[in-house]
């Protein structure tokens, strides 16, 4: 007998889809990441679960849960993404840090470029009427441990690492993410080198 109200007689949830907008590392940046990221563990035992490094990614806007991907969506958002004009620019992951129970790598001064890059992807993704999940502040991450028992101590010598991870971003894309399968990349837009 199903008994009401305690989720038991609830309809099966369908597959999500979340969309957003991301830079998406290369193959060496990856290794490194991957390489910090066991460093930490092995360092503090945070009691979670590593990410996949095939999930590594830094997010720029996020366009929320969708229950199949919306092709007016997908639309429009490739033609404001489209409309961006940003060059390419160097990202040093420098420290490392955590919100609540999600451990990350960021950097500690962001470069004007990716500020640049996230303006005006918003901007046009606005003048497209597309809403945004994101917050009105870019907090750049690379998340690398979920589920963490305790935050990451945030002690100088662990929030500033040496050294760095360089990585030359090229490009940002649209992913779609069906948790908990691979990321699927649906576009790209390369970031020029400037003259």
């Amino acid at each position: 007998m199903q008994q009401s109200g305690l989720g038991f007689d609830a309809p099966a949830r369908t597959a999500a889809h979340n969309l957003f907008f991301a830079l998406w590392p290369d193959e060496a940046v990856r290794m490194q990441v991957e390489a910090r990221a066991k460093a930490l563990e092995g360092r503090h035992h945070p009691r979670g679960r590593l990410l996949n490094p095939a999930r590594y990614h830094l997010t720029l806007q996020f366009l929320g849960e969708h229950a199949d991907v919306p092709s007016q969506l997908i639309e429009d958002v490739v033609n404001a993404a489209g409309r961006v004009s940003a060059p390419a620019f160097d990202l040093s992951l420098d420290q490392a840090g955590s919100f609540h129970n999600v451990w990350w790598l960021g950097s500690a001064e962001p470069p004007q470029g990716l500020q640049a890059l996230w303006q005006a992807l918003g901007t046009e993704l606005m003048h497209a009427r597309v809403k945004v999940a994101s917050s009105g502040k870019l907090t750049p991450h690379v998340t690398v441990v979920r589920d963490a028992a305790a935050r990451l101590p945030l002690t100088p010598a662990f929030l500033k690492f040496s050294p760095p991870i360089p990585w030359r971003v090229r490009e940002f894309v649209l992913i779609d993410s069906q948790p908990p399968g691979p990321y699927t990349i649906l576009h790209r837009w390369p970031l020029p080198d400037a003259e």
